[in-house]
């Protein structure tokens, strides 16, 4: 690759996370001198295009880990789990896309716009927060930082992407099938259902991972234990609804919060995201300017539109926020993290 730069290797290199993963290190053109790739039995020995050169897949097993700088991981869950603490032991960072270790108190939950920081305090496992949690988080960040914080309350609109390849295919068959007319069994979503899948096509479906004891989804408890870790707000009143919609990518969000500081106007919160880092405000409502996810695919940036000060609380304002889930909600994310541990002196050249 290079003469000069880092040991990188992408754990689950071929699944569609992964796949975002070596395209963003490519566009960034992010110093590689050497590129591991590593998936399951079942892909070794497959090759991926990076930089004009083909590089073979193995197969992640602990001792895949040696000499690695940084490992980035997307391969599941239990993939991480088993070997994210084998790569850490053998020197490497790694960046962890899962949700294995991102409410470890000993794993810093980041979001660079928000609590890089936290970066300084890990010991050797960094953890990729949801991909809704971390656009709502670049929006509310300067907002808080200049303002306050006291509520939030998330209504989330979120792709199929998210569930994975398999869902998205889904769709599509689906869509399909109803415009022919034809007969059709969901067997995806929602993703973790053990007793009913249903219809996505033309369908809006208000489960996302499996319901917890308190009435609140697996994906909604996320967003609330999440973004009250990233902020270092554990008393931060956070209530979330996730609903998957019959979009491919691109995760969109109906925002409410309150301010500490009273007094506000929506140009007042306009004008603090106009120039935030990580944030494209598309907010003129009689142009009809407002972000939407056909519009964001393919970038990393979080799109914020739709401000309004609310009628009745006076320090309450509303906005829609819109992202593509597999970059910023994952593969951006995780290298903007690897390049602030560069930029930061946390991981250098050997």
């Amino acid at each position: 690759m290079s003469n000069k730069g880092f040991h990188v290797a992408v754990v689950g290199a071929t699944g569609a996370v992964g796949q975002q993963m070596l395209k963003t290190l490519e566009e960034r053109n992010f110093p590689i001198k050497t590129l591991t790739l590593l998936s399951s039995a079942r892909s070794a020995g497959k090759t991926v295009s990076f930089r004009g050169e083909d590089v073979t897949i193995q197969e992640a097993k602990p001792e895949s880990f040696e000499e690695i700088d940084i490992a980035l991981f997307s391969a599941g869950g239990s993939v991480s789990e088993m070997l994210a603490p084998e790569a850490a032991k053998r020197g490497a960072i790694v960046i962890d896309n899962t949700s294995a270790f991102r409410m470890h108190p000993d794993v810093p939950l980041v979001v660079p716009e928000v609590n890089k920081e936290d970066l300084r305090g890990h010991n050797g496992i960094i953890a990729n927060p949801n991909c809704s949690t971390i656009q709502m988080l670049v929006a509310l960040e300067p907002i808080r930082q200049a303002y306050g914080l006291k509520k939030v309350i998330v209504s989330t609109y979120q792709a199929v992407s998210g569930a994975g390849a398999k869902a998205v295919e889904e769709l599509y068959s689906q869509t399909k099938a109803i415009i022919n007319n034809e007969p059709f069994e969901p067997q995806i979503l929602p993703v973790g259902s053990d007793k009913k899948h249903y219809q996505i096509a033309f369908n809006a479906i208000p489960q996302i991972d499996k319901f917890q004891d308190n009435g609140f989804t697996y994906e909604e408890m996320k967003m609330i234990n999440e973004t009250k870790k990233i902020m270092h707000m554990e008393d931060l009143p956070v209530a979330a609804t996730c609903v998957r919609l019959p979009v491919a990518t691109g995760h969109s969000e109906s925002l409410y919060f309150e301010t500490e500081k009273g007094g506000l106007s929506a140009a007042d919160i306009q004008n603090v995201l106009k120039d935030a880092p990580g944030v494209v405000l598309q907010d003129n409502p009689s142009e009809q300017i407002y972000p939407m996810p056909a519009d964001c695919v393919g970038k990393n940036d979080t799109f914020v539109g739709r401000i309004r000060k609310d009628l009745d609380t006076d320090n309450g304002f509303h906005m829609w926020v819109v992202s593509d889930n597999l970059l910023k909600g994952a593969a951006w994310n995780s290298v903007q993290i690897a390049e602030t541990l560069i930029d930061m002196g946390i991981v250098t050249e050997k």
